[in-house]
């Protein structure tokens, strides 16, 4: 459900606008449209919920936006990829969800627990392409010329996308629907809204046709990486990882990070969900042990799951990029996404820092 909001909102034109207005509103900066891709891909990830459909959207949307004004090819592919995974940890999150049912912790609570984590890896995302666009102004040129007019003309055509996440956020957290539901409201939603706008028959079945697509690439490559997943279980390579990492003679955070590291070579061989459900078993009671809290060990697992999407061999949105762009090589994806993993690792030093920026809004909705 969450793939087709994606496709309609994008074939409805409603992507086109988020991108567009965060075009003329931070297109001036260094990096400019780098820069409005992430936040796009941002806001874009509060509706869909899918790090793949968000990826596929923006591949069509951004990329020869970025490629017409000069943007170097790498870039252009990886600020998709990475902008992508920011839909694992922005709720409504499927991983978040299988977390909570693994660890049985609320879902609400972590869901939550997502939304600055997730606007701080955007801020991240965004300052790191600015760094680089001031060093390279040549591969990644700002846009100017858009007047404060232009700007606030913008923002009445990105406004069906913030109802459609409202309805969404209130449906799961006012629990009158479960995420399941509020999905599937959603894309009743954004067809509606969709009809009303003018949306042919045509549009309508192009939707239909991109979601049955990529939802079956991705249950293709998911099927390879389970079978892969269940010959490592049967090796006992991830047990023997986590139970080597928290039988270390050390102080806890240093614990921590190195279960993180484990986390990080796993994920270069194991989709996130497989890697969620053989490890948590085991490194979850120890990490409670250790005194860590749950929501916040729930979204760092969650953000080294979002780092996973990107990371070679196995970068999911990696290939879903070069799929729906097959002019750029698998290659100069993964060369593209070096300067956001770099971003992922800050993000998780900066977590791991201030834990308070996970805990504190569902502390202070719980109060």
């Amino acid at each position: 459900m969450f793939i087709f909001i994606g496709f309609m909102a994008f074939h409805a034109g409603m992507t086109k606008q988020l991108f567009d207005a965060a075009r003329k509103w931070v297109g001036w900066v260094p990096g400019g449209l780098a820069v409005a891709t992430v936040f796009a891909t941002a806001g874009f990830a509060a509706v869909s919920g899918a790090s793949t459909a968000t990826a596929a959207v923006f591949s069509r949307v951004a990329i020869p936006e970025m490629l017409k004004y000069g943007y170097d090819k790498k870039l252009a592919a990886g600020v998709v990829a990475a902008g992508g995974t920011l839909a694992t940890l922005i709720p409504p999150s499927a991983i978040i969800v299988i977390y909570a049912i693994i660890v049985e912790e609320s879902v609400g609570r972590l869901l939550l627990a997502g939304f600055l984590p997730g606007a701080v890896s955007a801020l991240i995302y965004a300052a790191i392409i600015i760094i680089w666009a001031i060093r390279r102004p040549h591969e990644a040129p700002a846009v100017k010329g858009y007047t404060w007019k232009d700007r606030f003309a913008a923002v009445p055509g990105v406004m069906p996308i913030f109802a459609i996440v409202a309805i969404i956020i209130s449906a799961i957290y006012g629990g009158w629907a479960t995420p399941t539901e509020a999905g599937a409201l959603g894309a009743a939603v954004v067809f509606v809204i969709a009809i009303l706008n003018g949306a042919s028959f045509k549009v309508i079945q192009a939707s239909l046709m991109e979601s049955a697509k990529l939802t079956v690439m991705i249950f293709s490559l998911i099927w390879g990486v389970l079978i892969f997943v269940r010959f490592l279980g049967f090796s006992g390579l991830p047990e023997a990882f986590t139970v080597w990492i928290v039988s270390l003679n050390a102080p806890p955070m240093v614990i921590m990070i190195c279960i993180l590291l484990a986390y990080a070579v796993l994920g270069m061989f194991m989709d996130a969900i497989g890697m969620l459900l053989l490890t948590l078993p085991v490194v979850y009671p120890a990490v409670m042990a250790l005194g860590f809290d749950s929501i916040w060990f729930g979204i760092i697992v969650v953000k080294m799951a979002e780092v996973c999407l990107i990371t070679p061999p196995i970068g999911l949105n990696c290939f879903v990029v070069n799929g729906v762009r097959p002019d750029i090589s698998l290659t100069q994806v993964f060369r593209g996404i070096t300067l956001f993993f770099i971003a992922d690792v800050v993000t998780i030093g900066v977590l791991l820092t201030f834990p308070e920026i996970v805990t504190w809004l569902p502390d202070l909705i719980n109060k």
